[in-house]
């Protein structure tokens, strides 16, 4: 059994908490959300969801005796996967991409914020794992990637609600 399998539950229990919240809002607010705002809780949702997922595959594959580098490789590429897939996939909407491109020229320092300090500390980690150049880091490497991923919900849902709050610059 993989040894962080209660931190990994933790993690999605947390998760489910943003996709619950997330869906929440969608619901309540139907008639009032505005295509940018749907946006951003789809996002809340979504990056919920891969938390979720994420957390619970080493989990399960080590019910079934994967172990050492052959768990962390698996679960690090199904992760990257799921995350490349979503961001794809999202950026696929046209209503997303001029989104993406709006809250850019908005604030180009939160779009590097989020970019670099949020999605390069999820995708990094995994890419190592992959390489197996750490085998001793793999697990810390796996709990960093979802770590951050989960910061990156609470980033989203955080500029949701505050965004919102205040008028857009001119």
């Amino acid at each position: 059994m993989v040894q962080d399998a209660d931190l990994f539950l933790a993690i999605a229990e947390i998760a489910g908490v943003f996709v619950g919240f997330g869906a929440l809002i969608s619901f309540t607010r139907r008639a009032e959300i505005q295509t940018v705002q749907l946006g951003q809780i789809r996002a809340v949702v979504t990056i919920g969801l891969v938390v979720i997922v994420a957390a619970l595959v080493p989990v399960g594959l080590s019910r079934y005796g994967v172990a050492g580098h052959g768990l962390w490789f698996t679960a690090s590429l199904i992760f990257l996967a799921l995350v490349w897939t979503v961001t794809v996939l999202s950026l696929r909407r046209p209503e997303n991409r001029q989104v993406m491109m709006a809250q850019t020229r908005e604030s180009p320092e939160m779009a590097a914020f989020f970019w670099l300090l949020l999605e390069l500390p999820i995708q990094v980690p995994l890419v190592l794992t992959l390489l197996g150049l750490f085998p001793d880091l793999e697990p810390a490497f796996y709990t960093t990637a979802l770590v951050f991923h989960l910061f990156e919900a609470a980033y989203v849902l955080a500029r949701l609600v505050y965004w919102q709050a205040s008028p857009p610059r001119a």
